[in-house]
């Protein structure tokens, strides 16, 4: 009996053996990513006033798609504030009125390049909040000089700043860019989180803008909460005596070589 175990023994071992033998190794469950391309989001400041009482902000919106909000654009012109506008090919074929509205008031709007289909400037493929880069020089060049053309062909004087969508870019794509004569925008206060911010949120933080700032914030949402707190900061602002100014009304620094 005891031969009878240890025969059926060596012969359960043998065959775990062979068996083993003619699996594969494991797959790790998360194999090694290759890192992406280093991202940088750009900061952007204009000369101060060194005034108290009177600081200079810089009103940066983003018209990316979709539809003109009127909420902000409205208070724009009746409040004679000045801001400077990034239009996307996209949108401006979508919103002739608006850009009407931008092109009878020189005095209040300067509009500057924020690409032809909005897809981040990034030479090199990967996601920006779920948004494909360009992934390419070729493709970033197309993104900036089709909206560019864009602007061209809606009457709109030549741009000198670029902004691309998610201001998320690599440093070979800003040098890129630079190379092609624009300035690249960034900022320093980011408004309406994307528009996706409540309009108090979106208030507080527009309003809290200080000598030297820059703000992004958006004006093609006109359905979204963040433009109504967009509106009230603006006359918020101005009530502070603030001065508002244009891009290019001022000197500027912006950080990873992307005015220099």
């Amino acid at each position: 009996m005891k031969h009878l175990l240890l025969g059926s023994a060596l012969l359960l071992a043998a065959a775990s053996s062979a068996f083993a033998a003619e699996v594969p190794p494991a797959v790790p469950a998360h194999p090694p990513v290759a890192a992406g391309p280093k991202l940088v989001e750009p900061h952007l400041h204009i000369a101060r006033s060194n005034i108290a009482g009177h600081a200079r902000v810089a009103l940066t919106f983003d018209a990316c798609m979709g539809e003109a909000d009127e909420r902000i654009l409205s208070t724009l012109v009746n409040e004679r504030i000045p801001a400077t506008i990034f239009v996307t090919a996209r949108w401006l074929k979508r919103n002739p009125k608006a850009v009407a509205v931008f092109l009878r008031n020189p005095d209040l709007f300067e509009l500057e390049n924020h690409g032809e289909k909005h897809i981040p400037a990034i030479d090199k493929p990967v996601l920006v909040y779920g948004i494909p880069s360009a992934g390419s020089p070729d493709a970033v060049r197309q993104e900036v000089e089709g909206g560019a053309a864009a602007m061209l062909a809606s009457g709109i004087p030549a741009p000198h700043w670029f902004r691309g969508s998610t201001a998320k870019y690599d440093l070979s794509a800003i040098g890129q860019i630079r190379a092609m004569g624009y300035r690249i925008a960034g900022y320093s206060i980011n408004g309406d989180g994307g528009s996706l911010l409540g309009a108090a949120v979106t208030e507080k933080r527009i309003s809290s803008a200080g000598d030297g700032d820059v703000v992004i914030s958006h004006i093609n949402q006109p359905t979204h909460a963040a433009g109504e707190g967009v509106a009230r900061a603006l006359v918020d602002l101005k009530a502070k005596g603030t001065e508002f100014v244009r891009l290019q009304d001022v000197a500027d620094t912006g950080d990873d070589k992307t005015t220099e």
